[in-house]
């Protein structure tokens, strides 16, 4: 599916980048995976349909632009993720902040 011009795979149910797995008002992005540089919006929809071959973050990579906002389409680096408190810092949407129980299937 495209969002905001750029294609997120997976089981992907709408335009904010929300999935079969997660899909609350706050399940609004997609993480761009290491291994496959392509954006996901969980790392179940990576297992189901993605390389095969899951890699993480290095934390030398932060600087990166690896996570997308559906709500407007602006990409956080890692760093701009982890510190932006679950909101956007270019439109203020609210993300879930549950995501960042898991941040370890994703950053090293």
């Amino acid at each position: 599916m495209m969002c905001h011009g750029h294609v997120v795979k997976g089981n992907v149910i709408d335009a904010e980048t929300r999935c079969s797995h997660y899909h609350s008002p706050l399940d609004i992005i997609a993480i761009k995976f290491y291994c496959c540089d392509t954006y996901y919006p969980c790392f179940d929809c990576h297992e189901e349909s993605g390389c095969g071959n899951p890699a993480v973050w290095p934390a030398d990579q932060f600087s990166k632009k690896a996570v997308l906002c559906g709500s407007c389409g602006y990409e956080l680096t890692v760093n701009e993720y982890k510190s932006c408190q679950s909101v956007c810092p270019n439109c203020a949407a609210k993300f879930n902040p549950g995501c960042g129980l898991h941040w370890e299937l994703y950053f090293e």
